[in-house]
């Protein structure tokens, strides 16, 4: 019997993905207790073949006693939680689901977009409250937006954001030039993106090399109008520079979708400013897309059951 542990609250709930873990006779044993740090993986390892992981981190003491196991599989797309060397000196292939939830996080980020625009949040709170406070917001036709990232979300965030009438421009190291000059997405520095656009939306990977990427010195540049989206992860924004920027009125708002310890402590300053908009880490939270991903993890975990190599598999050459 094969037995699949996941810290991943979405997997095999969705679409096609439990109907065909019961029809293959696979075991799901699900991790999600956010009081433990591991969410409960350290109890259930020792029985997994596989392991499919959502946001908790995946270390080389998480490995320990894995005795089963035959693959980690991220249900999503960044693999900064994941020890790879680790799981590679345990000889396990490491595999992810990139573009299944694109569409997913780009609609969220629109949808950010518009609650800032046009103070959707506030608007409720008044109504709901028996209140009539009628805000006069602006639109998102004829703003730039400023892409941090144009892999697959950012990508798909460029052509819904070019169909709303917005111009976009974009940094990324290895940026498709051929898919922007295409699709009218000028690709310029960081420092430029930032000068330049009413709304900046992240969607970068984790991990120390991008670690307050949008620090005090960059928000600096942003125009004070301007609002800042993360849809990345927590640490890629440094929130003390961001809840400085918008005492100070240098900043025009912010959207959260990513924290560095999840849940937030709602303590800090900036989850109480009246132009803070949050949501829990839900870019990829659609039926549509959990299904996507879970038909890509089963996918996946049926070759190495075969006993190949997943196309997806990230340290591929590492393990031959």
């Amino acid at each position: 019997m094969t037995t699949i542990l996941t810290t991943s609250p979405g997997f095999g709930k969705h679409g096609r993905v439990p109907d065909l873990i019961k029809e293959k006779g696979w075991t799901l044993v699900r991790c999600v207790d956010t009081a433990k740090p591991d969410g409960g993986t350290s109890e259930h390892i020792a029985e997994a073949d596989f392991l499919v992981v959502g946001l908790v981190p995946v270390k080389a003491e998480t490995l320990e006693g894995a005795a089963k196991l035959k693959g980690v599989l991220k249900h999503g797309v960044g693999v900064d939680n994941i020890d790879i060397p680790a799981c590679t000196a345990k000889g396990l292939p490491v595999v992810n689901t990139p573009g299944a939830n694109a569409d997913a996080v780009a609609e969220l980020s629109l949808g950010l977009m518009f609650a800032l625009a046009r103070n959707i949040p506030a608007g409720h709170a008044s109504v709901v409250s028996g209140g009539w406070d009628r805000k006069v917001g602006t639109q998102l036709g004829g703003k730039v937006l400023g892409i941090v990232g144009l892999g697959n979300i950012g990508r798909k965030l460029a052509l819904k954001a070019r169909g709303l009438g917005m111009k976009v421009v974009a940094t990324d190291p290895y940026a498709d030039r051929a898919f922007a000059a295409a699709n009218n997405v000028e690709i310029v520095e960081l420092d430029a993106l930032l000068k330049a656009s009413d709304y900046v939306s992240l969607h970068v990977f984790g991990g120390a090399g991008n670690a307050a990427l949008i620090n005090a010195e960059k928000l600096a540049l942003m125009k004070p109008t301007a609002c800042l989206l993360n849809l990345a992860r927590g640490e890629v924004v440094d929130l003390d520079a961001v809840a400085e920027a918008l005492s100070a009125d240098r900043l025009g708002g912010v959207a959260l979708d990513a924290f560095v310890s999840e849940p937030p402590d709602v303590s800090h300053p900036v989850f109480a400013h009246p132009r803070t908009v949050c949501t829990p880490h839900s870019g990829a939270d659609t039926k549509e897309s959990v299904e996507n991903m879970g038909l890509m993890v089963i996918e996946d975990i049926q070759s190495i059951l075969d006993g190949k190599t997943p196309g997806r598999c990230l340290n591929a050459a590492d393990l031959a």
